[in-house]
């Protein structure tokens, strides 16, 4: 079923975003021309919890929706970063001033397969303690809010995490905890 690229050229190349035009062609002959990919960095992202259980989210606007957006912390992935988990535990550092004791690796996600080549890995972070300020980037302005498993909860049923990948680390994090069965 895989597709083998002919082709590729790229159209344009930013810091965060990448568009690359393929020509492909299917096993069965046919050519696939043009098809668009995205190429974005790898993601990380945590449902976090502090050492009395209280879920870290993060407050914060996004411009692409123009609204300010209730999520849980993470981001990109560094050069720097040794692994994922490196990864994870530095952006909850810097967008929280929070350090964990654990994580539990609960999987990678494709934001959208049809389009896009990057990976968000997931992670669950417990025991987390208040133990810096935060490190932000000069374009960000982030809000920390403590908020209980079923505050979360309510937050999904009620629609009020719109950020899909972040909902999707909420759902396997619960699953983890056993807090959500199905």
């Amino acid at each position: 079923m895989k597709w083998k690229i002919l082709s590729s050229e790229y159209l344009f190349k930013d810091l965060w975003f990448t568009v690359r035009r393929d020509r492909c062609e299917t096993p069965d002959g046919k050519i696939i021309d043009p098809y668009y990919v995205y190429e974005f960095p790898t993601w990380v992202t945590a449902l976090a919890l502090t050492e009395d259980k209280k879920v870290i989210m993060v407050k914060q606007y996004r411009h692409a929706i123009d609204d300010v957006c209730l999520e849980i912390p993470g981001g990109c992935v560094d050069d720097s970063d040794k692994d994922f988990q490196s990864a994870i535990s530095r952006e909850l550092l810097e967008e929280t001033g929070y350090s964990f004791k654990d994580f539990i690796y609960l999987g990678k996600i494709s934001p959208n397969p049809s389009t896009n080549s990057n990976w968000m890995h997931m992670f669950l972070a417990t025991g987390g303690k208040k133990t810096h300020d935060q490190n932000l980037d000069h374009n960000e302005h982030i809000e920390v809010e403590l908020h209980s498993i079923d505050e979360l909860k309510q937050f999904i049923i009620e629609n009020k995490i719109v950020q899909a990948m972040h909902v999707t680390c909420i759902i396997y994090g619960l699953v983890r905890l056993q807090e959500l069965t199905y």
